[in-house]
């Protein structure tokens, strides 16, 4: 029985024995570290230049933006329209040197040559969207010893008849085929085209114009300048001035070469003296009527007197009023310290030909 037992408890004890193993819970493996993750950088944008950050704001698909390179030339980018005449181009400052034009390379620049200067009687032309202009400069004694002298022709009326118009305005009537025959001259020969802005700051010595400069105006927005002379300077591209009446003319420009500017609103009327409004209101009139004019075309910068008479309450009249320049119908030419308010011209007559175009400008 003893050894019975005793079996009976070997035999247990083996059978617990073997089976311990099974039953303890296993020991876990060790974890395996993660693999830590590199983050991906963020990309640093590139900066806009200051043309890029003005194009960002535009709308227009033909908006162009327009920088400006140079000595001494540190002018934010402008917006002008791809395909349309600039506008507005600044003329810089800088001490000691005039200003000498925007051409589109610095060579060009260098070389001053007036036939690729760039200015509001050209189109601009960008690539991408942008353009960059180069100044040039030259010292005032360069400047003074060009001699510049600028014409300002004055035209009115126009006809198809070679033999001219009857009556007493014959005078005013220029026969078309002269007329095109001279614009064809202007442009054939390359001469540059000043603007009004260009014009005020070559007065001050501010600005050179080169010698072979001209001016080309239109009195009274007749029906005849709008039926056969601005075809002809659309054809030939030619930025020309048009003084319109605007009590009898509202319209918008007929041509992207024609600025309007004023020709007084309700001036171009006789008064009390047989002479002309300008000269018979007071400076408070007069300013006020050209203040309507103004509103009416959408700019002031310069206006013509009408019939040419002014005097000094004319001209505070106009001053007041805001305009910088005022063209009269006296005869001669445009130089350092003109009169700003009494500008001369060159007036074009029927019977002026070509040659007589050639004779008075060169």
């Amino acid at each position: 029985m003893l050894i019975a037992a005793l079996l009976a408890v070997a035999g247990v004890a083996a059978v617990i024995g073997v089976g311990l193993p099974m039953l303890r819970p296993e020991t876990p493996a060790a974890a395996k570290p993660a693999t830590a993750r590199t983050p991906t950088p963020t990309p640093t944008p590139t900066p806009l230049t200051p043309a890029q950050a003005l194009l960002a704001q535009a709308s227009d698909p033909n908006a162009c933006a327009v920088s400006f390179d140079g000595d001494g030339i540190a002018l934010a980018p402008v917006l002008q329209t791809h395909g349309a005449l600039f506008d507005a181009l600044p003329i810089p400052a800088r001490p000691g040197f005039v200003f000498a034009g925007w051409y589109r390379t610095a060579q060009e620049a260098a070389s001053r040559a007036s036939v690729a200067r760039v200015n509001g009687a050209q189109s601009a032309a960008c690539t991408d969207r942008e353009l960059t202009l180069h100044g040039a400069w030259m010292t005032p004694d360069e400047n003074a010893a060009s001699h510049t002298r600028v014409p300002i022709l004055m035209y009115h009326q126009f006809t198809t008849k070679p033999e001219g118009e009857r009556g007493w305005l014959r005078g005013n009537y220029a026969y078309i085929g002269d007329f095109e025959a001279q614009m064809r001259y202007l442009a054939d020969q390359r001469f540059y085209l000043p603007t009004w802005d260009e014009l005020d700051a070559f007065i001050d010595g501010r600005l050179f114009l080169p010698a072979r400069s001209v001016i080309i105006t239109d009195d009274d927005a007749d029906a005849t300048w709008l039926e056969l002379a601005v075809p002809v300077v659309t054809e030939y591209r030619l930025l020309t001035t048009s003084f319109v009446i605007t009590k009898y003319r509202h319209e918008g420009t007929p041509s992207p070469y024609v600025l309007q500017r004023s020709h007084t609103d309700d001036m171009h009327e006789a008064g009390a003296n047989g002479k002309g409004r300008m000269v018979n209101w007071t400076v408070d009139q007069i300013a006020v009527d050209l203040e309507s004019s103004a509103a009416i075309l959408g700019a002031k910068e310069v206006m013509a007197y009408p019939y040419g008479h002014y005097d000094a309450t004319a001209k505070e009249g106009v001053h007041r009023a805001g305009f910088t320049l005022a063209r009269t119908i006296d005869w001669g030419f445009v130089e350092q310290g003109t009169d700003k308010l009494a500008l001369p011209v060159i007036r074009i007559d029927y019977g002026d030909t070509v040659d007589s175009l050639r004779r008075e400008i060169g």
